[in-house]
C-alpha cells in the first residue's frame, strides 16, 4: 500500500501529515506529488474533495526545504518575494490553502506564508510583503494592486500554482493572470488544477506551461460514491420552502449548506430560517471579509447548523461534518453543481445532495446530467408530493419541456420579493 513516506517528501512533511491523521495519500496525491518533486509542469484535473490542495501544497513546502538545504542564499540586491506563488479565485479558497500550508508546514522552522486577498485592510498585507517570503497565496485582483504599487516582487518565484484555473477564467481573471505571469521568471515550474482542461483553460495551459504532464483523477464524470443525489420537483415557492423545512428538520442533518443563486436570496433565506429557530448564517461575496471569516469559523466550530451560501462564497469550504447540501437555487453553470455537492461526502463520510428544481429549471437539470453523465434520481416526500407530473425531455417542434403547461415563467417568477431589513441574517439558538 502506498504511503506518504514513499512519495519522496521531506521527513518534516510526512511527520505533519501523520499529525493530521492521514496514513495513505489519495489517488491525486499519489500521482501528483512525485511528478511535482521531479520539477515537471502539471495539468491536474481532479474533483473537489479529492485531496488536490495537499497535492500541490506538499511539493511547494518540499521545494522550500530543499532550497534551504542547498545552502543557496539570496544575494544582496537580488529580487525578494516568495519562492512559491499560489493563485486562487476566491478569498475563501485562499484561506483554505493558507490553512493547509501552515498545517502541513508546522514542522518547517521559520516558515513564512502570506495571504493576499481583497476585502481586508492593506496594512498587514504590506507588512508581510516587505520581508522575504516562502509562499504567497493570493487572489489575482489584490495581487495586481500590490504589483502596481511595487510592493509585490515576484522575480524570485520558482513554482507557480493556479488552483481552480477554470473558475478563475469564469470570473474574468484571464488578463490579470497573463499580467502576473509576465512578472515571473521564465524558468519556473507551473502547476494548474482544474475541473476540466477543455476550451479556454486548456489554451491557457498551453501558453503557460512547457511539455506539461497531464494527471486526471476523479473527473466530473466519475460517480460520487459517498454522495447520494436526489432531485425534487417543486410546484412553487411555498412548496420549495416546505420541502426545505422538512429536510433541515431531519435528525440525520449534522450540518447543511443551502445554495442560492443570488446574494439577495441568501440574505432573505437565512433570515427566514433564523426566524424558524435554526442556527444559521448567510455567506456571500457582498459581506465584509471579517464577517465572512466569523461565519466560516462558526461553521467549523459547529456553532452553525445551516449555512446559506452563493457559489463564489462557498468555494474552499472544507468541513467534514457537512452532511447535507441543498440546491435551493440552481447554479448558473453545470460545473458549479459538481463543486456544490462536493461540500459534503468528505473525509470518507457519507453525504446527501438534494436539488429543489422548478419546472423552469428543467434545461439546467439536463445540462448538469449531461456534464456529469449521471442521472439525478427524482424523489418525493410523503405529503409533499408535487401536484404536476415530472417534466420530460423536449418533443420535436416544441421548445418547452414536454408536460410544461402554460406560459414560460419569467425569471424570478414565483419568488417572494426581497425586502430590505436591518436585522442580522444569522441567529443562534442555545444548543
Amino acid at each position: 500500500m502506498m504511503s506518504f513516506e514513499n512519495l519522496g517528501l521531506h521527513a518534516a512533511l510526512t511527520r505533519a501529515v501523520a499529525d493530521a491523521g492521514y496514513a495513505t495519500p489519495t489517488a491525486v496525491q499519489a500521482q501528483t506529488v512525485p511528478a511535482a518533486l521531479q520539477g515537471a509542469d502539471l495539468m491536474v484535473a481532479s474533483a473537489t474533495g479529492s485531496g488536490k490542495t495537499a497535492a500541490f501544497v506538499l511539493p511547494a513546502l518540499h521545494r522550500v526545504l530543499a532550497e534551504r538545504a542547498s545552502g543557496r542564499r539570496r544575494e544582496k540586491g537580488a529580487p525578494q518575494g516568495p519562492r512559491v506563488l499560489v493563485l486562487v479565485p476566491t478569498r475563501e479558497l485562499a484561506l483554505q490553502v493558507t490553512k493547509a500550508t501552515v498545517g502541513y508546514g508546522r514542522h518547517v522552522q521559520g516558515l513564512r506564508v502570506a495571504s493576499i486577498v481583497g476585502g481586508v485592510p492593506y496594512g498587514a498585507q504590506l507588512k508581510a510583503l516587505r520581508g522575504p517570503l516562502d509562499i504567497l497565496i493570493a487572489t489575482p485582483g489584490r495581487l495586481m494592486d500590490h504589483m502596481g504599487s511595487g510592493k509585490a516582487v515576484l522575480g524570485n518565484v520558482q513554482l507557480l500554482v493556479l488552483d481552480e484555473a477554470d473558475r478563475m477564467l469564469d470570473m474574468g481573471f484571464i488578463e490579470d493572470i497573463h499580467h502576473i505571469v509576465q512578472a515571473l521568471p521564465a524558468a519556473r515550474q507551473t502547476l494548474m488544477t482544474s475541473a476540466t482542461f477543455a476550451g479556454p483553460v486548456g489554451h491557457l495551459a498551453s501558453e503557460l506551461m512547457r511539455q506539461p504532464q497531464r494527471i486526471e483523477v476523479d473527473s466530473h464524470t466519475d460517480a460520487h460514491a459517498d454522495i447520494e443525489q436526489r432531485l425534487h420537483w417543486v410546484d412553487d415557492l411555498a412548496h420549495k420552502n416546505a420541502l426545505l423545512d422538512h429536510i433541515l428538520t431531519e435528525r440525520s442533518v449534522e450540518q447543511a449548506v443551502v445554495f442560492t443563486s443570488t446574494q439577495r436570496d441568501a440574505d432573505w433565506l437565512a433570515e427566514r430560517l433564523a426566524e424558524m429557530g435554526h442556527a444559521v448564517a448567510a455567506l456571500h461575496g457582498g459581506m465584509p471579509q471579517g464577517r465572512r471569516n466569523r461565519v466560516l469559523e462558526g461553521l467549523r466550530r459547529r456553532q452553525l447548523r445551516v449555512l446559506v451560501a452563493t457559489d463564489v462564497a462557498a468555494r474552499g469550504i472544507d468541513v467534514p461534518t457537512i452532511s447535507h447540501v441543498v440546491n435551493y437555487g440552481l447554479p448558473m453553470k453545470a460545473e458549479d453543481y459538481v463543486h456544490r455537492i462536493g461540500r459534503t461526502g468528505r473525509a470518507g463520510r457519507a453525504g446527501l445532495a438534494v436539488t429543489l428544481a422548478e419546472r423552469r429549471d428543467f434545461g439546467m437539470i439536463q445540462r448538469i446530467q449531461r456534464f456529469t453523465t449521471q442521472r439525478i434520481p427524482a424523489a418525493t416526500i410523503a405529503g409533499l408530493e408535487p401536484r404536476r407530473n415530472e417534466p420530460r425531455p423536449e418533443r420535436r417542434g416544441d421548445s418547452r419541456p414536454a408536460g410544461f403547461a402554460g406560459r414560460p415563467a419569467r425569471p424570478g417568477a414565483g419568488h417572494r420579493p426581497f425586502k430590505p431589513h436591518g436585522r442580522p441574517a444569522a441567529r443562534q439558538r442555545p444548543r
